[in-house]
């Protein structure tokens, strides 16, 4: 019985570290279009940002949910006015350039950082289920992940600046016409998606530690979750992660961490073969 209750913690904590890691994705590829080969870097100087802010003396929490989040938002404004928004409806254009930014992304960091991996011991301690432990943290992660997506729910759904969002990544000419801020509406959103992506490596930050090519581990799999959700999101990101998550993890304490880093991929293929609009093309299509 425990073994099956820390099984099933860690089949939960797959699935929540999977849709922490490719929500930011799923914002700026769902909403905006854009696909953004850096968004493993946003999530890279999101965990640099928290590192360095503990070190200099922030507090651990004010460092991971205000100075992550707040700093990787500014940088994805700045790529979004001088990168993105030149290149929208040029998807071609834009992979080369977020690919480009990715690779200079993570140059800076060497540079700045140094090759070598940061971390910061997270604050928390184990409990204990039967005769095995687990960390507090595992379930702190567990709680962001319900916490941001129900925000971002919340967010995109009830507030005018949700229903002006989502408005106009529908229809920016009529959104434009009826007095909307286009590229204002394009920038903050991009924003929103790089601040989810910043919490997200600051979260993982204590666990993983921090490199500069730490993006390089999380962008695949961020891909994958987003393209097989489709085109919702929210719904998309949330469904894909507890199903890939889930197959992942599962295999993983069967086999090893390689086969389940293998079924992840082959199980998306699968789903896309026989979905090949995504889930939330052929389901949940009112959802968000």
């Amino acid at each position: 019985m425990d073994l099956a209750v820390l099984t099933g913690i860690q089949i939960l904590y797959a699935v929540a570290s999977l849709f922490l890691i490719s929500i930011g994705l799923a914002i700026v590829f769902g909403m905006m279009g854009v696909i953004n080969f850096a968004h493993g870097e946003f999530l890279m100087l999101g965990g640099f940002a928290f590192v360095k802010a503990v070190q200099a003396g922030v507090n651990f929490w004010v460092a991971m949910f205000i100075v992550a989040p707040l700093s990787v938002a500014i940088v994805g404004m700045v790529v979004e006015r001088l990168i993105i928004r030149p290149l929208y409806g040029r998807i071609v254009e834009t992979i080369l350039a977020t690919w480009g930014l990715s690779l200079l992304l993570m140059g800076l960091a060497s540079v700045l950082f140094g090759y070598y991996q940061m971390g910061v011991s997270p604050p928390t301690g184990t409990v204990r289920i039967g005769d095995y432990s687990e960390g507090l943290y595992t379930f702190f992660v567990m709680g962001v992940a319900v916490v941001v997506g129900l925000g971002l729910y919340l967010l995109l759904r009830y507030t005018p600046f949700g229903l002006l969002a989502r408005g106009t990544m529908q229809n920016a000419a009529m959104a434009a016409a009826l007095g909307v801020n286009v590229k204002l509406m394009y920038s903050v959103t991009f924003g929103l998606g790089a601040a989810v992506s910043g919490l997200a490596g600051a979260v993982f930050a204590p666990i993983t530690g921090v490199l500069p090519v730490t993006g390089l581990t999380y962008i695949a799999k961020a891909f994958i979750t987003v393209i097989l959700g489709g085109a919702l999101p929210l719904t998309g990101a949330a469904t894909s992660s507890a199903i890939l998550g889930t197959v992942s993890q599962v295999t993983t304490l069967l086999a090893t961490s390689v086969l389940g880093e293998v079924m992840l991929l082959v199980t998306a293929i699968v789903l896309l073969r026989v979905l090949p609009s995504g889930i939330t093309g052929r389901f949940f299509r009112r959802g968000m």
